[in-house]
């Protein structure tokens, strides 16, 4: 599909179909269907065959590969290559008649072909499927519009040039023989193609979060046999009931309960929890999750498309495709511009044939059409934008994926906001020690933890070294799974562990406890440490006259707590993935416009069912995939930067396209009287194109 009335037709053909009911997304190039019917797949298949498409059902091996920008820029950098030198030659030999020397028009249309025939294949291509099945698009426009370019220029070259030189300026570029429009059809040719390959990097990276949900999934799983022993089987093969092995490092193939084994499992990436969960005999655990430090037999509860990961999948999917109706201007009207245009060209054609009688000057007039109405500044209007956009924005640490994020974040009056690696870290650090000996308690504990690679441990372990410098060496160390660690440091047995360790209740906070010689002598408070410029972006998001929300899915008291240190009045906290997507939607419900921030798995299902979507850089790449912005930056700060940049970028665009229609509602029907030639035709058009980029160009000093 090239555009949205692509999209448009297909969706129209399935619906055609008794009993089903069918959403295309454009931009993830993918049909949802449901039905009432007995209706096959390939009865599907073939009615999008049958609107000149082709299509498959989507399983994650079919997931495309292939860059599809690829094959556009080999055709954009010949088109780009040529485009320059053959302005500037046909031009000139246009106008100078006296500089034209023997063959010339061979060398112009050696440097012209290969732009308006390779590069240009792809547009000429859709248009003749789209004729095929009696329809069109702005590639019918723009092909009919390059080749009727070209062909004039060749006639005009090869038996009107010898046309004796003009009197005037006005005469020559007002007469209709013996001009050259090559420049014009390579001029689409590049314009059109640098859209096209900006449009399918943007799709491409709004199809990436479902197939890194995909990567996050293991691929093969350890199943254990009734007598022991334990063979290796792809994750599908797994069954419910069945016990598998997750080791050190491994990812955990699907959901399930510990039967034997303890560890520490990292969840940060499904439920957002910075600190790794300690897991036992009888504990649940997600699929998708990380074990570390310690081998666990699990019984499957859920497997393949019944796991929480499955199900974060399918959210983020029926996310994105709910986006799927708020399509770009110049594609909505498309489907009545462009029959409009062949229209009047024809209805010029015919009308100077009746009333002058002379076919050069009703084939200019004609021609005039085409190519002042070929959507040159509309191809531009958006993707110069986004492209200014982007290079401004990554100096400001804000990366705007597509279109859909402009048209979202005009409305945003509330922004809700993740805790672990958004607002704070990510990262645990020690906020507080008690100890009568503060630097002994620091050494021991610092010495036995240095061997342990639990961010308890390496948070200890930090600041003991910042403090105190190099730390002795630990003997006899042991690693207990759930509880802590345990060595022997200058002859002294050390136990460093949570309360349960030493039979003392656990607390809200994070609390790590060390002994010596089985004497308490001090005990650690841990936190996940706030960024340094929340405070002040949440203030200026406050001043913006927006409304924030903390959601996250850790703990009510410390989510309270961080919430406090930065001025979040709203927290929403304790909340799993799905619960995420739920409490943005409510929040949407009550009539807000909403945009998200987050950075890992748990929050790709609310990024992307959010109206703006914002993820931080150093989150998952399923995060990534989901959101409508990336901001480049860890700081907070960035946020409304964020906003404003969009804001304006959308601001710039709405401009573009209203100069862009302006234009050829302007120009169209002066060029249908014949008061535009060709090649006034095609300069306005390129003056139209210089403009909207200058207008782009402004959101260079944007600040």
């Amino acid at each position: 599909m090239t555009c949205a009335a692509c999209a448009n037709r297909v969706e129209r053909k399935l619906n055609k179909l008794d009993g089903v009911r069918a959403s295309v997304n454009y931009a993830t190039e993918k049909a949802t269907v449901s039905t009432t019917e007995d209706v096959t797949v390939a009865e599907l298949i073939a009615q999008v065959e049958n609107a000149g498409y082709r299509a498959h059902v989507v399983t994650p091996e079919r997931e495309p590969e292939a860059d599809p920008s690829r094959p556009l820029w080999h055709r954009l950098v010949l088109a780009v290559l040529l485009c320059a030198p053959l302005g500037d030659v046909s031009i000139t030999l246009a106008l100078v008649p006296s500089l034209r020397f023997t063959g010339w028009q061979w060398v112009v249309l050696a440097m012209a072909l290969p732009v308006v025939t390779w590069a240009a294949w792809p547009l000429h291509r859709a248009a003749a499927i789209n004729a095929r099945h009696g329809s069109s698009s702005m590639d019918t426009l723009v092909s009919v519009g390059i080749i009727a370019s070209t062909c004039w220029s060749v006639y005009g070259m090869f038996f009107e040039a010898d046309s004796a030189p003009a009197s005037s300026l006005w005469e020559l570029v007002s007469r209709p023989g013996g001009a050259i429009y090559l420049d014009v059809a390579a001029g689409v040719t590049t314009f059109v193609l640098a859209g096209r390959l900006f449009e399918a990097r943007a799709k491409r990276l709004a199809g990436g979060a479902l197939r890194a949900l995909a990567e996050v999934a293991a691929r093969e799983v350890s199943v254990l046999a009734e007598d022991g022993t334990e063979r290796r089987v792809p994750v599908g093969a797994l069954r419910v009931g069945e016990k598998f092995l997750a080791r050190p490092g491994e990812t955990i193939a699907a959901d399930g309960v510990v039967v034997d084994g303890a560890a520490a499992v990292d969840a940060s990436t499904m439920t957002g929890e910075s600190v790794p969960v300690e897991v036992t005999e009888g504990d649940p655990v997600i699929g998708g999750t990380v074990a570390m430090g310690g081998r666990l037999v699990i019984a499957a509860t859920h497997v393949g498309e019944d796991t929480r990961l499955a199900q974060l999948v399918r959210l983020v999917e029926r996310a994105q495709s709910e986006k799927a109706g708020v399509q770009r201007l110049a594609d909505r009207i498309c489907g009545v511009f462009v029959p409009a245009v062949f229209g009047l060209a024809a209805l010029t054609l015919l009308g100077w044939l009746l009333l002058d009688g002379s076919p050069g000057r009703a084939i200019a007039a004609a021609l005039a059409v085409l190519i002042i109405a070929c959507p040159c500044a509309l191809g531009l209007a958006t993707p110069t934008a986004l492209m200014v956009a982007t290079g401004r924005g990554a100096y400001l640490g804000v990366f705007i994926k597509g279109h859909q994020a402009l048209e979202s974040a005009r409305a945003i009056d509330t922004v809700v906001l993740d805790k672990t690696g958004t607002i704070t870290t990510g990262r645990m650090a020690v906020t507080e020690v008690r100890a009568e000996d503060r630097a002994l308690a620091l050494r021991l504990a610092g010495a036995v933890e240095a061997a342990s690679e639990h961010a308890v441990a390496l948070a200890i372990t930090s600041l003991a070294r910042e403090e105190l410098g190099e730390l002795p060496a630990v003997t006899q160390f042991e690693s207990l799974p759930g509880l802590g660690a345990q060595g022997t440091v200058d002859g002294h047995r050390v136990r460093v562990g949570s309360p349960r360790m030493f039979g003392q209740d656990g607390a809200s906070a994070t609390t790590a406890l060390v002994s010596r010689d089985g004497v308490l002598i001090g005990r650690f408070t841990l936190a996940d440490s706030v960024k340094p410029t929340a405070a002040e972006a949440v203030a200026r998001l406050h001043r913006m006259g927006l409304r924030t929300v903390l959601l996250t899915g850790d703990n009510e008291t410390t989510a309270r707590a961080v919430a406090e240190q930065v001025g979040i009045p709203e927290v929403i906290a304790g909340v799993l993935p799905e619960d995420k997507a739920a409490a943005v939607r409510a929040l949407r419900a009550e009539g807000r416009a909403v945009a998200m921030v987050g950075d890992g798995v748990n929050d790709a299902p609310a990024l992307a069912c959010a109206d703006l979507g914002m993820a931080v850089v150093t989150g998952t790449d399923v995060a990534l995939g989901a959101a409508d912005l990336i901001l480049v930056r860890e700081e907070l700060d960035v946020v409304p930067r964020a906003i404003g940049l969009a804001r304006a970028t959308l601001r710039t665009i709405r401009g573009n396209l209203v100069w862009a229609f302006g234009y050829n509602v302007a120009a169209l029907p002066l060029a249908a009287f014949g008061l535009l030639t060709p090649l006034i035709a095609g300069a306005t058009m390129a003056l139209s194109s210089l403009f909207v980029v200058s207008n782009s160009l402004r959101l260079r000093s944007y600040r």
